[in-house]
């Protein structure tokens, strides 16, 4: 018997409705719970085939867990050590290079110098940065945001200079990103689950919270759908994200990729609408009893994106060469003097 877990917080209607909905299906040799976490032992494997993460971002020692897990064969979704590593600015190069539209952007030291650092640790930083040459090139208005994510909190619109610097101030040791504002005519929201399944949501996200599903624009083109529908894949395909949401801004018909590094997106029944909610349940369970049926006990079950997996295969392909060996001559130590005879 395979197990399913699904790793979790304070949310409740997406969980529940996932276990129920797997164990229903009612598979001889597959059934799904959530999480049990007790002593956790070093390189120890778990009761679990695959285990759905979704609140690890805020809980450091699930995210510990949940790597200990992986190395011992748990397929975990979505893969916590690519997750540890990311974060929005590079996203937004990755985009940049795969050729997906996305906001001008450029990253900000912290306004507040990291605990433990002095001025002498910022000795490669220039000092002021050149801030006319960075508002230029972002423009008014503009967003200012963590470049680590974080959902909706420290996110500033900014209309001008003052406005930056006064917000500026009250980041602290955030580091941040300064982002044009995409003006757009319309908005999606989309689920990408398994890198294969993809529902596109008309989003409106200046509505409150519990209305921003509730979009009263006219049905999208086919041909914009399309666009956006494969810019979805080829950026969670290129992340190697199994669960994620992309949010993407429409300007002049060409979609620009706002949000994209969403590994935990909101799933709630109350704010996604009953019909979005079926869909995604639905779909994560299907993912889920797939990574189940392929995983492999006590071996590496983890997935990776393009951007990691294309280096990999440079590397073994002998396209990228190993550095030489470098060779230290060493001076041979003076023969000891024998010693002398009376």
């Amino acid at each position: 018997m395979k197990k399913i877990g699904i790793l979790h917080g304070m949310e409740r209607s997406f969980p529940d409705a996932f276990v129920e909905r797997i164990n229903k299906m009612g598979l001889k040799d597959i059934k799904a719970e959530s999480v049990i976490v007790d002593m956790v032992q070093q390189a120890e494997p778990t009761d679990y085939a695959v285990i759905i993460d979704r609140i690890s971002q805020d809980v450091p020692f699930y995210r510990a867990y949940l790597k200990n897990a992986a190395i011992s064969g748990t397929a975990v979704i979505n893969n916590p050590f690519w997750w540890s590593a990311d974060e929005k600015f590079f996203n937004n190069a990755l985009a940049v290079k795969i050729g997906v539209p996305v906001p001008k952007t450029v990253i900000l030291p912290s306004h507040e110098r990291p605990t433990d650092t002095g001025e002498a640790s910022f000795s490669n930083l220039k000092f002021p940065l050149s801030w006319e040459k960075i508002f230029d090139h972002i423009g008014w208005p503009a967003y200012m945001k963590p470049h680590a994510g974080g959902g909706w909190k420290s996110v500033y619109k900014l209309n001008n200079m003052d406005d930056f610097f006064k917000a500026y101030a009250e980041t602290g040791q955030l580091v941040m990103m300064l982002q044009e504002e995409i003006i757009f005519e319309d908005y999606f929201r989309c689920y990408c689950l398994g890198r294969k399944y993809v529902r596109i949501m008309q989003y409106e996200p200046r509505n409150p919270h519990h209305l921003r599903y509730q979009s009263t624009k006219g049905p999208a083109s086919e041909k914009l759908l399309k666009k956006v529908h494969d810019y979805v894949l080829d950026l969670c395909n290129a992340l190697g994200y199994d669960f994620n949401t992309v949010e993407m801004a429409v300007r002049n018909g060409v979609p620009y990729a706002i949000d994209f590094c969403n590994p935990a997106p909101d799933a709630d029944v109350n704010s996604v609408g009953q019909e979005n909610f079926d869909w995604v349940v639905e779909h994560a369970s299907r993912m889920a009893v797939e990574r189940a049926q392929a995983q492999r006990p006590g071996k590496d079950n983890l997935t990776w994106g393009t951007f990691v997996t294309s280096s990999v295969a440079a590397f073994e392909g002998g396209l990228i060469k190993p550095a030489p060996a470098i060779k230290v001559e060493t001076k041979k130590a003076p023969a000891k003097p024998k010693a002398f005879k009376k």
